[in-house]
């Protein structure tokens, strides 16, 4: 059995996209036999501080669903100061330099990107050794940090983040891309790179549909995920307009901004927002089955980025009110997804939701079984997978 290595800054327990993603990647590795590892930090994200059972602990050795997970020491944050965040990137990269320095490790490597200083620091070790390096990159850094003014054009950090990502692209043997913009920005930069296109696709655990959606009531809208500066959660709790339409507005997780929706919601309960905090990944699917339309929103649009949550919730069935702009609106339109509103514009988001009240939730359900049958014939993780390890990427 050949053994691969994956190494990411985020890893169940963990919440969030990016820690779905990695444990996908590792399990249907598995299951085409390859033994397969995973080297993360100690569970912490996305509160920012250790889970109870990694506390007062350096590194832990665990074996999740055939997967050898060995999770090294963080200083752990969330926080919006960006000397906070790189210190706790850092202190993971730095362990995680020495490790890889000094324990064997197998011949082919799988590295995230982002965090760009975890991927630099991986990468530069690993080409040391001369093993095949799998460079999969989920989000554009520095780019999408200066899109979202989380750094400044131009600065010291600018420049030393470009370099980082000349120096990740130059050295991997091949790179993973989600989108197709990921893929023309890095051959703009290595025209001759090889990349691949590697979407977010979720695993379809499920044969059919099973949701308890009543016509009497109104149309369920829901938002599930991480309560970030990203998403703009509560920006567009503020700006949201349903009181004079048949929807609610049902949010679902945790993060920075959790504070400020909740008391949002407490003062104004004529908005029609719930807030029903974070939940377990299988109880919040069971949970869903009573709602109708998935809404993802992003506070800006990122380019390069493609919001995981359009096919994971296109794989249970749910039309989308995508609100995020970029390559996402092409994917929504090409597969009839469901609604489109110009990413950052709130006239635009208001209107989108008159037309899906208008629409009424009978035609909803109708919707419900046309996206869950595209997702499963064009959204298939087991048909990615095994695509690429037929072209030798693996």
């Amino acid at each position: 059995m050949e053994e691969i290595l994956i190494i990411s800054n985020y890893y169940p327990p963990e919440k969030g996209a990016a820690a779905n993603r990695i444990e996908q990647l590792a399990q249907k590795l598995h299951q085409n036999n390859y033994k397969v590892s995973v080297l993360c930090p100690l569970g912490n994200y996305p509160k920012g501080e250790l889970f109870p059972e990694y506390k007062g602990k350096f590194s832990v050795t665990e074996t999740l669903q055939n997967i050898t997970v060995k999770r090294l020491w963080i200083y752990p944050s969330v926080s919006k100061n960006i000397f906070k965040r790189t210190l706790s990137v850092l202190s993971f990269s730095s362990v995680l330099f020495f490790y890889l320095l000094c324990k064997k490790t197998p011949h082919k490597v799988v590295v995230q990107s982002p965090p760009l200083l975890l991927s630099f620091v991986s990468v530069l070790v690993i080409s040391l050794m001369r093993k095949k390096i799998i460079l999969n990159v989920s989000d554009l850094w520095p780019l999408a940090a200066v899109e979202l003014n989380a750094l400044k054009k131009d600065s010291l950090s600018h420049k030393v983040s470009l370099f980082f990502e000349r120096s990740i692209y130059s050295k991997a043997t091949l790179i993973f891309g989600q989108s197709n913009e990921i893929i023309t920005h890095i051959h703009s930069i290595f025209p001759k790179k090889e990349c691949h296109l590697y979407r977010n696709f979720p695993e379809h655990q499920t044969t059919g549909m099973y949701f308890t959606s009543n016509v009497n009531e109104p149309i369920k809208l829901f938002y599930a995920g991480l309560l970030g500066v990203a998403q703009g959660v509560f920006e567009l709790c503020k700006n949201i307009e349903l009181q004079n339409l048949n929807i609610e507005l049902h949010i679902f997780g945790d993060g920075a901004e959790k504070s400020q929706i909740e008391n949002l919601i407490k003062q104004n309960p004529e908005k029609k927002i719930f807030f029903h905090g974070m939940l377990e990944r299988n109880i919040l699917h069971e949970k869903l089955q009573s709602f109708d339309i998935a809404l993802v929103p992003l506070k800006t649009r990122i380019y390069g980025s493609v919001p995981s949550k359009i096919f994971e919730y296109g794989a249970l069935g749910f039309p989308v009110l995508y609100f995020s702009g970029g390559e996402g609106e092409i994917i929504v339109k090409e597969n009839n997804l469901g609604w489109i509103a110009q990413v950052g514009n709130f006239e635009s988001l208001n209107n989108a939701l008159i037309e899906i009240s208008k629409t009424g939730k009978e035609t909803i359900q109708i919707m419900k079984q046309k996206v869950f049958d595209t997702a499963k014939k064009r959204f298939n993780l087991d048909f990615q997978i095994k695509y690429l390890i037929n072209k030798k990427t693996f």
